[in-house]
């Protein structure tokens, strides 16, 4: 019995050209990116390099078309993120975990480059200058030398604004320049200052080598936590009575590592910047989901999901990061653009002026859009979890910095 063989196929529009390709992995014609017998991707590391950076900026950040569709609304529009997440509009924009994720890592690497304690009169740092830790007549002469260099720079810096303010009469700068002017006459008194403990310790030390005695000591930064002795793990250690013995030991073995650290941070204050912008987003992931369990506790009655709650602390924290990019930005342009231009000055301290206003007002804005609630209540619940919640913050800073600087 014979059988009828099909008809042949109507001729119709070719393949894609991905369909015209086998998987390299189990030889399946392939139809899209992906193999659908094996799910090997199409894409290997052996491509060009510029494409792997295109990847991961897209899948780590979600850098592309929907980043400054984000930014935008995230920084002018308060709870408008917030609230077309929540209606199901996601795609269009970047994530709200990766967008704070992103911003926070962006943000405090610029503040580390734009922040400098070097220029806040480091040397007083901790009350010393290197001085009177010294050994030896040799390092009191580096240690004077040093503090004098920092404070002849901060001197220079402030001389050509001075000479400004008193020449721009179009301004009324006169309380510009008076503190331009008493901080000039800090910086002086400091330079008295460390000469005159220079002097004394050199003094000290020629005076042990003509007479034979032992020098002086060095008069090392001493930590003291209560009582009027300084701390010592041997003699004078911290103990907590409600914490057993080798809690109080871990205790008092960190806290020796952070007294052989404060020479450190004297040397070099950028240290302590540097630990506590590294502090700051560690403390926010932490506090994150306390900050949604917060508005999910002050709003029970609206019956959202706890991840609704999360969004919006989210999205509150990504503003802030953004907030304080622009910030670190503005300082930065502000020292590199405007040191001697008082008019510049003003005009880059009324920009952080206004975004100090705006971050709290923002926070107030959103929380009333995304909630719906009156204008009464809305104001109360702000300014309790506000307060909790900078209270949690400083906590956490203050924990996470110093944990930093005992293991610097």
């Amino acid at each position: 019995m014979s059988t009828s063989q099909p008809p042949p196929a109507a001729a119709g529009p070719s393949l894609p050209r991905a369909a015209q390709v086998a998987c390299a992995n189990c030889g399946t014609a392939l139809l899209g990116d992906h193999c659908y017998a094996c799910g090997q991707p199409v894409k290997g590391l052996v491509r060009h390099f510029s494409s792997l950076v295109g990847d991961v900026l897209d899948s780590v950040f979600e850098w592309d078309g929907r980043t400054p569709r984000t930014l935008w609304p995230l920084l002018a529009r308060p709870g408008y993120l917030t609230l077309e997440y929540i209606a199901g509009r996601r795609i269009r924009y970047v994530s709200p975990f990766r967008l704070f994720f992103f911003i926070a890592v962006v943000t405090f690497f610029i503040g580390k480059l734009t922040l400098s304690f070097g220029g806040e009169n480091p040397v007083q740092l901790g009350g010393d200058s290197g001085i009177e830790t010294a050994r030896d007549i040799a390092e009191v002469e580096q240690a004077r030398d040093r503090a004098l260099a920092r404070l002849a720079a901060e001197r220079a810096e402030l001389a050509p604004k001075i000479a400004v303010a008193e020449d721009d009469a179009r301004i009324p700068n006169v309380g510009a320049i008076t503190g331009l002017r008493t901080a000039d006459a800090a910086l002086q008194a400091s330079e008295t200052a460390i000469r005159a403990q220079a002097d004394e310790r050199i003094a000290a030390f020629r005076k042990a080598e003509q007479t034979g005695g032992p020098p002086p000591v060095p008069r090392l930064h001493r930590l003291q936590f209560s009582g009027s002795e300084p701390w010592d793990a041997e003699t004078n250690p911290v103990r907590i009575a409600s914490l057993p013995g080798f809690a109080n030991d871990w205790i008092n073995r960190q806290i020796g590592r952070l007294e052989k650290n404060i020479p450190r941070l004297q040397e070099d204050p950028d240290l302590f910047k540097d630990a506590v912008l590294g502090a700051i987003p560690s403390t926010l992931f932490l506090l994150l989901p306390l900050f949604a369990l917060m508005l999910k506790v002050a709003y029970v009655f609206k019956r959202r999901l706890y991840m609704e709650h999360l969004i919006v602390a989210l999205h509150s924290h990504a503003f802030l990061c953004l907030a304080l990019l622009l910030m670190f930005v503005t300082m930065g342009l502000e020292h590199w653009l405007a040191p001697t231009q008082l008019a510049a000055l003003i005009a880059f301290d009324l920009v952080e002026a206004a975004i100090w206003i705006w971050m709290p007002l923002y926070l107030l804005l959103m929380q009333k859009r995304v909630y719906g609630q009156g204008w009464p209540m809305t104001l109360f619940k702000f300014g309790v979890i506000g307060l909790c919640y900078s209270i949690l913050l400083s906590f956490g800073a203050v924990f996470t910095t110093i944990t930093s600087l005992v293991w610097l």
